[in-house]
């Protein structure tokens, strides 16, 4: 077990650049099985989750070439297996989305339910209803595996309950190879989604309205191998604007993919929080004076999540730390997941002033001098939100379960060093 031992109250400055994206580089990792010559991806973040999901594409036969720390060269032209090795795939969420690929490419897959963040039921029945309506056989066995099977998917008219990313996913994945034309509406349109789209496009896949809720593709034979940088990490830029102004440091951050920050800059600037263009670069100035934007009315303004073009629900834990800093009182309405907000008691023993009217809904209440505390990392995002919060708060605060931050963010606490905090990784 890693824990971090973080002295709080140093104000940062410097750059930073935010990795890869995460949640597009695991469905181009997976989406790299549809190809018949090798691929080239880069900008992978070095991850838990992504070599957890490397790990898993070597266990069916993918050989995986490093050409540098964040580039590998996927050759899957030699699966030998359709069933995955379940320890680790029951570890990470991305799992899941090896199933369109692999019915597409083999027409059989065997995998156990995915893992993952605890944040909610997270259910996968509307990948499952996609892949059937494609073609696919699923039964769920007395071991908890769903098996699949497809004698050869065939184009149709896909219409999701839910705009759910991972099955607007493995159905894209699943309907390239298609026979004739598929159309999925309220597919889900999120940035990742739409770099899955870009990357099977390269490989010769037809996809039309990508960056809308309706996607139509034409089935090709074949994908064909080629090159991909996966985009920043929109979800990393919103985490870095957040400890900017925990910290109250001047901070830029690089190469942020501004053309998809418009709401997240929205909400973080209901907070009082400003956020400068320059460029593909944001500055967020030091000593902010941080007061909550209240409606016209005077009333209390509400931050909430949604799908794409909505705000972020990744972001939801970060905004909330933030509120704590903040003159005046606001409504946090977590709508997407039902267990996210649970996380508030830690922040609530560091001295936070959090309602936590119902588990989808906390009125925070600030300023508040948050103090050291210790405490456990539950997820990815609220762990990295409680880092946040150390590193403005007075005192020294242990973190446990860094696991979790690992996850989903590189080599944090030397980046973070760099720019003045101290953060110090300890190893029990």
């Amino acid at each position: 077990m890693q824990k971090f031992i973080v002295e709080g109250g140093f104000p940062l400055s410097g750059s930073i650049t935010p990795s890869g994206n995460k949640n597009e580089a695991l469905p181009v990792l997976a989406a790299s099985l549809l190809a018949h010559e090798p691929v080239t991806i880069r900008n992978v973040p070095d991850i838990l989750d992504i070599a957890i999901m490397r790990n898993l594409l070597v266990s069916l036969g993918v050989k995986i070439k490093q050409i540098d720390k964040h580039s590998f060269r996927i050759d899957s032209n030699h699966l030998r297996a359709t069933i995955l090795e379940s320890e680790q795939a029951k570890l990470i969420r991305g799992s899941f989305l090896l199933a369109g690929p692999l019915l597409a490419r083999r027409k059989s897959i065997d995998l156990p339910a995915p893992g993952g963040d605890r944040i909610g039921l997270r259910p996968v029945h509307t990948h499952l209803e996609a892949l059937e309506k494609l073609g696919a056989e699923i039964t769920l066995n007395e071991n908890g595996l769903y098996q699949m099977r497809s004698n050869g998917f065939k184009g149709t008219a896909i219409y999701l309950d839910e705009a759910s990313v991972m099955a607007t996913e493995n159905a894209v994945m699943a309907a390239v190879t298609a026979e004739g034309k598929t159309s999925i509406y309220n597919a889900a349109c999120e940035p990742h989604v739409q770099g899955l789209c870009h990357f099977l496009v390269i490989l010769g896949a037809s996809i039309q309205g990508i960056g809308s809720n309706l996607l139509i593709i034409e089935g090709v034979q074949k994908l064909r191998g080629g090159e991909y940088t996966i985009q920043s990490d929109h979800t990393e830029v919103g985490s870095f604007i957040g400890l900017a102004a925990v910290t109250g440091s001047e901070l830029r951050i690089k190469n942020a993919g501004v053309k998809y920050l418009r709401m997240t800059r929205l909400m973080f600037e209901k907070l009082g929080v400003e956020i400068k263009i320059e460029g593909n670069d944001l500055l967020i100035p030091k000593k902010q004076k941080l007061t909550v934007k209240k409606d016209i009315t005077g009333g209390i303004p509400k931050i909430d999540d949604s799908p794409w073009p909505g705000f972020p629900a990744d972001l939801t834990s970060i905004i909330t730390v933030v509120a704590t800093q903040c003159s005046g009182a606001v409504l946090i309405f977590e709508k997407m997941f039902e267990s996210r907000l649970f996380w508030v008691d830690k922040l609530i023993e560091m001295g936070a002033q959090i309602i936590l009217c119902d588990p989808h809904r906390a009125v925070v209440s600030g300023p508040t001098q948050l103090k050291g505390a210790r405490v456990s990392s539950p997820d990815i995002r609220a762990g990295m939100a409680l880092l946040i919060a150390a590193l403005g708060a007075k005192g020294t605060t242990e973190i446990q379960n860094i696991d979790q931050i690992d996850r989903g963010y590189e080599n944090i606490e030397q980046r973070l060093n760099d720019l003045g905090a101290k953060i110090q990784r300890v190893i029990e």
